[in-house]
């Protein structure tokens, strides 16, 4: 295929970062429709990552759209992955370009996917991949390396090498933090895997993989910081709906007609206040509507 067909797959993926939401949609048609790809190209486009973050958009036909296109490259890099594996066609720069439906693709040399298991793709790993960490000295350490490779590979069709570099760097920013394999180190590894693992959250990992978010910044973030949108206001709503039960076992809430309901509109409300910040910034006004039960806060 020539490089016209690689340069147009380029300019659609740089094209999804600014598209407003119906433009989104028709450019993932196109993406899903016309092109076939492989390892090769997905690594050199990033057409993987690019997609592979719209899995978590707001717009539901834009977040259904990202899913079927991942899966359906995944699929296309298997089975080139499982064919003759000969280089025919391979253009003279050893850069493999996408081909359009109803051309022949190129079957990638060392493609690097999630393997088939009774037809469902199971999670990528480093034992799984051959990726062996070292260069530590200290079997601890590398162990913890390969453990945050899982956490990166799990879904991903980057090569190999590239995840094993970032995992890697993660693993010594997170080492340098402590000083030591102690078990706050051990605890820190533990809270980021679980978090790369997180199928809700596939921009986490991608966002390091691809290197938008460093290895440093990484290490540093809270699990709070590293969840998902959807876990974070997950996790506020259920924080908010126990801290208004909590008020039930406490001192009475004050009655007023001071305050309006955005719900049912009515003005017969409950009310407490709490000092939920520091001591020099305004009290939190927490209200019940005592018709439709709706809650809400305000400072």
């Amino acid at each position: 295929m020539s490089e016209t067909a690689a340069a147009e797959l380029k300019k659609l993926v740089k094209q999804l970062q600014n598209a407003s939401t119906e433009e989104k949609v028709s450019i993932l048609q196109i993406l899903k429709k016309d092109f076939q790809v492989n390892e090769a190209i997905l690594r050199e486009s990033k057409a993987g990552l690019a997609v592979g973050k719209l899995r978590t958009h707001e717009a539901k036909e834009v977040s259904e759209l990202a899913r079927e296109i991942v899966k359906k490259w995944k699929n296309e890099v298997e089975r080139a992955k499982g064919g003759s594996g000969s280089k025919a066609g391979t253009p003279a720069n050893g850069k493999a370009a996408p081909t359009r439906k109803g051309s022949a693709s190129v079957t990638p040399s060392n493609a690097a996917t999630p393997a088939p298991v009774n037809g469902k793709l199971e999670p990528r790993t480093a034992k799984g991949d051959g990726a062996k960490a070292s260069g530590t000295g200290d079997s601890t350490r590398d162990k913890c390396m390969e453990l945050i490779y899982d956490g990166l590979a799990c879904d991903s069709g980057a090569p190999s090498d590239l995840i094993m570099s970032r995992a890697k760097a993660v693993e010594a920013a997170i080492f340098a933090q402590f000083g030591s394999a102690s078990a706050a180190y051990k605890g820190k590894i533990r809270s980021s895997y679980v978090n790369l693992k997180d199928k809700g959250n596939p921009s986490l990992r991608e966002n390091i993989v691809s290197g938008d978010l460093s290895a440093e910044r990484f290490s540093k973030m809270t699990s709070e910081e590293m969840s998902s949108e959807e876990r974070r206001a997950a996790d506020q709503k259920i924080k908010e709906a126990n801290f208004f039960k909590s008020l039930g076992a406490g001192e009475q809430e004050a009655e007023t007609e001071g305050f309006q309901c955005g719900r049912c509109k009515q003005r017969k409300c409950r009310y407490r206040q709490a000092q939920t910040r520091s001591a020099d910034e305004p009290m939190t006004t927490f209200v019940t509507c005592v018709n439709c039960g709706n809650k809400w806060k305000f400072s």
